[in-house]
């Protein structure tokens, strides 16, 4: 495959990895003659980063912009020598957003001694499969985009917080954060006060159902129904049947635009001509072309990457590295999750050479990360969550989702 020609971004030289570029596009075997790629010094090998994402099927717009956003960081990272005796390369395993398959994929890439982390997943329920997976090899993973409370947490998350994994971290924030926000935003600035509420019944959509239903009770609005679908349903006529006499004046989703986009379309149909609101896995053109309707609503995690001077140089650089399909929701915080990663290789190999026991080095590292990236400051707490709780509402215009002006911020209860 060929490889793309990317810059070299200031987030990577100053901010993860400290290093100068080496200024060439030379292609080379990893670790031949001690000079792959750059002319940066392989000598000692290569080291794999892998993935594990929905790469088809349903979610796979997500999915693909989630692999092409590491891809560029670690051709960025092999441009500039980041660490130095190694070339990186990425392994994208095709999760199909099932937890057994990527159960599957953690396994065989756990078998690997070469792996030093995992980047992923994107749904919460596969990341409950793949924690434990990893964490037996001691290989540190950072999602970009679980938002299950309690994958960080624990199952008593709401009041005995422990942590599961030392091993797993993530770059978004959670559904205690992104449920109220969007039921603040719904009850207080649009003005709705009695809300539907239907799940898919998956970790995801229901944890996130739950949390938005809490907050819009707290507020003194109403939840006049709770309905749950499945995740591969096409027809709803059964739910807006139950849902009608309630008379609501929104409809909440927990779950992702699979389902979501078809509701709103049957919605619409049936007479209800009032919006459908729901998370970040709602927010992704796909929505808009199953069904989706101007006027829907959608959070997602962290500000908009185009408006955000952080995350100039990744769009910029994005571009420039003509991939085919967008970065979609969740490039950007791929983007930093690859570039953590590839900071803690960085620290915890600088006096020594990888083996397998080394991993610990590389969790710890990756703990105690400090850098600014592509969507503002990236740290981590005690329970391996960001510490960036900023969130953004959306609204379908056209063929796309845009920002609503104004609704960048973070949950204030």
């Amino acid at each position: 495959m060929t490889r793309r020609r990317t810059i070299v971004t200031a987030a990577i030289l100053a901010g993860a990895l400290g290093l100068t570029a080496c200024g060439t596009n030379r292609e080379e075997e990893p670790g031949a003659g001690g000079g792959a790629a750059g002319g940066c010094d392989t000598s000692r090998g290569t080291l794999i980063i892998g993935m594990i994402a929905p790469l088809s099927g349903g979610l796979s717009a997500f999915g693909v912009g989630m692999q092409n956003s590491a891809d560029l960081a670690i051709n960025q990272a092999n441009e500039a020598c980041a660490v130095p005796g190694y070339e990186l390369r990425l392994q994208a395993e095709d999760d199909q957003a099932t937890p057994q398959v990527a159960g599957q994929a953690a396994t065989l890439l756990a078998s690997d001694p070469n792996v030093v982390g995992v980047i992923g997943t994107l749904n919460s329920s596969t990341g409950q499969t793949v924690q434990p997976i990893l964490a037996e090899r001691n290989i540190t993973t950072i999602s970009p985009a679980n938002t299950g409370p309690a994958l960080t947490l624990g199952e008593n998350f709401a009041t005995e917080p422990q942590r599961p994994f030392d091993t797993y971290f993530r770059t978004a924030t959670t559904d205690l954060v992104q449920g109220p926000f969007a039921a603040n935003y719904l009850v207080q600035t649009a003005g709705k006060q009695r809300i539907a509420v239907i799940d898919d019944g998956k970790t995801y959509g229901a944890n996130l159902a739950e949390q938005f239903a809490q907050q819009v009770t707290e507020l003194g609005g109403q939840v006049v129904a709770r309905e749950r679908v499945g995740e591969r349903d096409t027809d709803f006529s059964g739910v807006i049947t139950a849902i009608r006499p309630q008379n609501p004046d929104a409809v909440y989703y927990g779950g992702e635009y699979p389902v979501s986009g078809p509701l709103s379309a049957q919605l619409a149909q049936a007479g209800l001509e009032i919006p459908l609101m729901g998370g970040d896995g709602m927010n992704d053109p796909q929505y808009i072309a199953l069904g989706g309707r101007p006027g829907d609503l959608a959070t997602a995690i962290g500000a908009p990457a185009e408006s955000l001077p952080s995350a100039a140089q990744f769009v910029s650089d994005y571009a420039a590295a003509g991939y085919p399909e967008p970065f979609a929701t969740y490039g950007a915080l791929t983007y930093d999750a690859t570039n953590v990663m590839i900071g803690a290789l960085t620290n915890a190999l600088s006096e020594g050479e990888y083996s397998e026991d080394r991993r610990a080095d590389i969790v710890a590292a990756v703990q105690a990360t400090d850098l600014e990236g592509a969507t503002g400051p990236v740290a981590f707490d005690e329970y391996g969550d960001t510490t960036n709780k900023v969130l953004t509402v959306y609204t379908v215009d056209g063929a796309e989702f845009v920002p609503v002006e104004g609704s960048t911020g973070s949950f204030e209860g």
